[in-house]
């Protein structure tokens, strides 16, 4: 990432769906937010895995990984309230 930091943060975020249509719904809709997203000091890619999306955070600092995975959470929470309301 960046040459003047000491070091860099890399994870990796699951969320796990009950099956691979609720997988693609979910998918789909956080696409088009992944690209705005996008920053210098953060990264975060999106990948379909059987049931679940896997995020992959690459930071340069402590604040830039929080904000991601602050987004990946609310992300996670919008799909939530939204399965909720379709019971």
């Amino acid at each position: 990432m960046n040459q003047n930091n000491y070091f860099s943060i890399n994870s990796t975020i699951e969320l796990k769906f009950d099956n691979s249509h609720t997988r693609d719904i979910s998918y789909n809709s956080f696409l088009p937010e992944l690209n705005q997203i996008r920053s210098k000091r953060s990264q975060i890619k999106m990948e379909k895995v059987n049931n679940s999306i896997l995020f992959y955070v690459e930071s340069t600092d402590i604040t830039a990984f929080r904000a991601s995975v602050s987004d990946i959470i609310s992300f996670g929470k919008i799909i939530e309230n939204t399965l909720k309301l379709c019971e």
